[in-house]
C-alpha cells in the first residue's frame, strides 16, 4: 500500500514540470515565481492528501515541491509552498503536528542557503545540490519520526520501519531526481530559444548591415579617390585639411569593412601556413602597444609545425583584435601572455592578461554586436573576430573574474590533410 501512494505521489510531484513542458513556448508566465509557487503549493496539498499513515507517522512526499519551488521557482515560491503545508498539516491536526511544521522549516534552511550558489554552477551540479537537499530533508525526516517516538515514550523498531524507510527514500529520491532533471530541460529549452531567436535578429542585422554598407562604400571610395588627387596637389593650408579628411574616410571605411566582415567573413585567399609564423608578427606588430602602454607582452609557442588552412589576412585581423582588447584592458605593470598548444587536429591559443576582468554579465554578452566595456568603441571588433574564428570552424572560449583578469581560448582546427600534403 506505501509503494502505490508514493507512486502516485511521484506523479503528483512531477505534475508542475510536465504542465510547463506541456505549455506553448510564448507562454513566459508559466516561469513566474508566483505561478511556480502556486503550482507546487498545489502540488504539496495534494501529496499530503494521499498520504500514507503508519507506525504513527504520515508517509508523503510533500518535502520534493518545496525543495523545487526554492531552487528554481525563488525564495518567493519557497515561501508560498511553507505556507501551504504549513496551513494543509494544521487542517489534518494530529499528535505530531509541531514536529511537522518544525521539520518543515528545518528542511527549507538548506535549499535557501545554497540557492545563491545553485544558479552559479552547471546543469548536472544544480540537479546533484537538489539531490543533497532532498538527502538533508529524509534525514530530518528521521529525526523528526524517532523524536515524537520519544516524546511518546515508545521505543523506536528500527528493524520494523526499515524496509518502509528504504522505500520510502527510494521514490522519494527518484521523484526528486527526476523532476530536477526535467526541470532543467525546460531551462535549456527557454536558453535554446532565446539563442536561436538571438540568431535570427544578428542574422537580419547582419544582411541589412551589408546591404547598408555595400552601397554606401562604393561612393565613399569614389570620393576618397578625388580627395587624394586634391591632396596630391594642394600644397597650401588646405592641404592639412584634406589630410584630416582622407583620415576620418579611412576610419568610415574600415568600420563599414568590419560591419561587412560581420555579416559574412570573406575568405578570398586560401593558403597553408603555420599558426607559429602569424603569432609572431601579430606578437611584433602590437609590441608598440603594449610598450606604450606599459603592458609586458609574453608569448611562448610549442615548438610543433602546426599548420592551418584559411585566410592569412582575417585570421590575422581576429587575433589582433583579440589580443589588442588583452593590452588595453591591462593597467599599467600588467601583463599579457600568448600560448599555444597543439595536436593532430587541433591548436589552442591562450591569450591571458592581468587586467580588470569582467563580471559574469559582461562576460555573457561579449560578442554581441555594439557592446563594449570601453569607453570608446563601437563593440564590432570583437564581434567581427568571433565570427571570423567560427567561420573557419574554430571556438572561443572566455574566462574571466573582476579584478584577476581575461583568459581567451581560441581553438583552431588543422589544415585539411590534402592541402597540406600539396
Amino acid at each position: 500500500m506505501l509503494a502505490e501512494k508514493l507512486l502516485l505521489q511521484s506523479l503528483i510531484v512531477l505534475a508542475p514540470v510536465l504542465l510547463c513542458s506541456a505549455s506553448p513556448d510564448h507562454k513566459q508566465k508559466w516561469n513566474t515565481p508566483f505561478y511556480f509557487g502556486l503550482f507546487y503549493s498545489a502540488s504539496a496539498m495534494a501529496c499530503m492528501i494521499f498520504l500514507y499513515s503508519n507506525y504513527g507517522q504520515n508517509w508523503d512526499l510533500r518535502y520534493a515541491p518545496l525543495l523545487l519551488a526554492i531552487f528554481y521557482g525563488g525564495p518567493v515560491a519557497g515561501a508560498m509552498v511553507i505556507a501551504s503545508i504549513i496551513g494543509m498539516r494544521l487542517l489534518i491536526g494530529g499528535e505530531a503536528v509541531i514536529f511537522a511544521i518544525v521539520g518543515c522549516l528545518l528542511t527549507a534552511i538548506v535549499p535557501f542557503l545554497l540557492r545563491k550558489k545553485f544558479w552559479n554552477v552547471t546543469s548536472n551540479k544544480r540537479v546533484f545540490l537538489t539531490l543533497l537537499a532532498g538527502g538533508w530533508s529524509l534525514v530530518l525526516c528521521y529525526l523528526s519520526l524517532s523524536a515524537y517516538h520519544y516524546v511518546k515514550g515508545d521505543i523506536f523498531k528500527f528493524f520494523i520501519n526499515i524496509p518502509d524507510l528504504l522505500l520510502f527514500a527510494l521514490i522519494y529520491t527518484l521523484a526528486l531526481v527526476l523532476a530536477a532533471k526535467l526541470n532543467e530541460g525546460l531551462i535549456e529549452r527557454r536558453e535554446l530559444r532565446k539563442e536561436i531567436q538571438r540568431a535570427e535578429k544578428l542574422n537580419t542585422l547582419g544582411e541589412l548591415a551589408a546591404s547598408i554598407a555595400h552601397e554606401v562604400r562604393n561612393p565613399l571610395t569614389v570620393v576618397k579617390g578625388f580627395l587624394q588627387l586634391m591632396h596630391q596637389e594642394e600644397n597650401e593650408k588646405n592641404h592639412e585639411y584634406l589630410s584630416l579628411v582622407l583620415s576620418e574616410l579611412g576610419r568610415a571605411e574600415s568600420i563599414i569593412n568590419d560591419y561587412l566582415n560581420f555579416a559574412k567573413p570573406q575568405f578570398e585567399k586560401l593558403e597553408v601556413f603555420q599558426l607559429k609564423d602569424i603569432l609572431s608578427e601579430v606578437v611584433m606588430l602590437l609590441e608598440p602597444l603594449a610598450v606604450k602602454q606599459g603592458v609586458q607582452l609574453e608569448s611562448s609557442f610549442d615548438s610543433s609545425d602546426f599548420s592551418l588552412y584559411t585566410d592569412r589576412n582575417q585570421l590575422k585581423q581576429a587575433l589582433v583584435n583579440i589580443i589588442k582588447n588583452a593590452i588595453e584592458a591591462t593597467p599599467e605593470g600588467g601583463m599579457v601572455m600568448i600560448h599555444t598548444a597543439s595536436n593532430q587536429y587541433h591548436a589552442s591559443v591562450l591569450i591571458a592578461d592581468t587586467g580588470k576582468g569582467m563580471t559574469p554579465e559582461q562576460l555573457s554578452r561579449i560578442g554581441t554586436l555594439f557592446y563594449t566595456t570601453k569607453d570608446k568603441g563601437t563593440g564590432l571588433g570583437t564581434s567581427v573576430s568571433l565570427r571570423i574564428i567560427e567561420t573557419m570552424n574554430g571556438r572561443v572560449a572566455y574566462d574571466s573574474k573582476p579584478g584577476v583578469g581575461t583568459k581567451v581560448t581560441l581553438t583552431l582546427p588543422a589544415g585539411k590533410k590534402e592541402e597540406l600534403a600539396g
